[in-house]
Order: structure tokens, then C-alpha cells, then sequence
């Protein structure tokens, strides 16, 4: 159960950071309650995750989630660039993830 929270609020990361984005520096409201409310979910999940899974473990997963999802949203809906190097580094950091997991 604690992966599942782990993955979902690695999720939530990717939309705080969108939201956060899409906010303005805080001066549209819709994007700030969506950043605030996904931020206190992502955290409050890795709290709970974090009872089980070891910190430098799931602190490593939790960040590595966020940090492609948000790449990919990046690339997929806000025109960054999707070139092959930046695609193979998210790999890269996908294997990192998946590798923690393997080998907890």
C-alpha cells in the first residue's frame, strides 16, 4: 500500500508543479487552490509512505516521479522541447527510479 501511496503522491508532485506554473506567481486562484490543495496531498502521501518505505528510498522515487511527469507535461502540452537527448536523460532517471525500488 505504501508504493501505491508513493506513486500517487509523486503524481500529485507533477501537478502542484504544473499548477504552480499555470498560477502566476499566486495571482490566479483557480491554479493556486489546485497547487495548494495537491501540495498538502503529495506531502501528506509521503509522510504516509515514508513510515515504511526508507527515506533516501522514497524521497529518491517520490522526487524522481514528479520530476518526469512534470517534463512530460512539459513537453506534451507546454511546447518545451522534446528532443532525443532530453528524452534519453528522463530515461535515465526513470531507470534510477525503477532501480530503487528493485533493489530496496
Amino acid at each position: 500500500m505504501a508504493w501505491l501511496v508513493l506513486v500517487v503522491s509523486g503524481v500529485l508532485e507533477t501537478v502542484w508543479a504544473i499548477a504552480l506554473e499555470k498560477s502566476a506567481g499566486f495571482s490566479r486562484a483557480w491554479p493556486t487552490g489546485i497547487f495548494a490543495v495537491a501540495l498538502l496531498l503529495s506531502m501528506a502521501g509521503l509522510g504516509y509512505a515514508l513510515r515504511t518505505i526508507p527515506v533516501g528510498t522514497g524521497y529518491a522515487v517520490w522526487v524522481g516521479i514528479g520530476a518526469v511527469g512534470t517534463a512530460l507535461v512539459g513537453m506534451a502540452a507546454l511546447g518545451e522541447s522534446a528532443s532525443v537527448p532530453r528524452i534519453l536523460c528522463l530515461l535515465l532517471v526513470v531507470c534510477g527510479v525503477v532501480g530503487l525500488k528493485v533493489f530496496h
